[in-house]
């Protein structure tokens, strides 16, 4: 007689983003609903990343920690919710061109973006996190109705 096996544990990560496996298994939305995505998507990776620049200058260092992971779950997002690299590169272009504006000093002399330890940290670690999501392995390509390279 065999003794039951217990189930195998997963750890942290594949509990939290499923495998790789899982993931490609998932199916696409419908092509216009996706391009309705990543229109949202931009607009919030926008929103993103001016409350984020506020929220950094609030509360160092706790706060570039708060901001950077609203920013990583919204790459995130966007890669899980469309299936596509684009839908991770939507939000972290959004975010990346609400940052330039963010550095631009205003013709008062005010800045949103100092070049302090914590403004820095957060423009790197976002960039290279929007970076890292949009490059994560999915079940489609980086444009709507492009078909994959075989495997």
């Amino acid at each position: 007689m065999t003794a039951p096996t217990a189930p195998q544990r997963r750890s942290l990560a594949a509990t939290v983003l499923g495998t790789q496996k899982e993931r490609l298994a998932e199916s696409q939305p419908p092509r216009l609903v996706r391009i309705a995505v990543y229109v949202l998507f931009f607009l919030l990776g926008i929103a993103v990343s001016v409350c984020g620049s506020f929220v950094q200058a609030l509360w160092p260092p706790v706060g570039v920690l708060l901001a950077l992971a609203a920013s990583v779950a919204t790459f995130y997002a966007g890669l899980r919710i469309t299936g596509t690299r684009l839908g991770a590169a939507m939000p972290a272009a959004g975010w990346f061109l609400a940052m330039l504006l963010m550095m631009v000093p205003r013709p008062e002399g005010d800045n949103v973006l100092w070049s302090n330890a914590t403004s820095l940290a957060w423009l790197f670690a976002g960039s290279v996190l929007g970076v890292i999501c949009a490059t994560l392995p999915t079940r489609g390509s980086w444009f709507p109705g492009a078909p994959n390279p075989p495997r």
